[in-house]
């Protein structure tokens, strides 16, 4: 039997605080709310193992439309445990890295918004300027400028 072949990645999921408030944090970073939804019944929980949840999800899409995240804000069950200040090293799920235009220019406008450095910006050789920061509610995400390229 021929094995089937994997055909794309359609998002990864961040469970948050507030849904609003994370919509607004990757509306800052260049994502577009794509929609919005409540997930809720026993048929959503036979997917997750929670049994009967009710989750609100908002989907965000990346300019080129390739990528997306789904941000999840569980109603029901409640959270059980968070994961949001965990250090860098820690095992599992980390973060979400975006290249961004000009790194400099989207971390002061995300730094209006609560969010703060992880460490510094740093540049990796000719190749790119880089940078961890952690938003208001303790998400952390990865940005990096691509040195050297004009953007199209």
């Amino acid at each position: 039997m021929a094995k089937s072949k994997l055909l794309r990645m359609d998002n990864i999921s961040i469970v948050v605080e507030s849904l609003d408030d994370a919509v607004l944090f990757f509306e800052e970073i260049g994502l577009k709310l794509e929609g919005r939804a409540k997930i809720e019944g026993e048929w959503a929980g036979r997917v997750t193992g929670l049994g009967n949840q009710t989750v609100e999800i908002a989907i965000m899409v990346t300019p080129d439309g390739h990528s997306r995240i789904e941000l999840s804000k569980f109603i029901t069950p409640p959270i059980v445990s968070d994961h949001r200040n965990a250090p860098v090293n820690s095992l599992g799920y980390l973060r979400v890295m975006f290249t961004v235009e000009d790194i400099d220019e989207v971390v002061a406008r995300l730094t209006k918004l609560g969010a703060k450095l992880e460490g510094e910006v740093v540049q990796y050789e000719n190749s790119y300027r880089l940078c961890y920061i952690r938003a208001a509610d303790g998400l952390l995400i990865g940005l990096a400028e691509e040195l050297g390229r004009t953007v199209k």
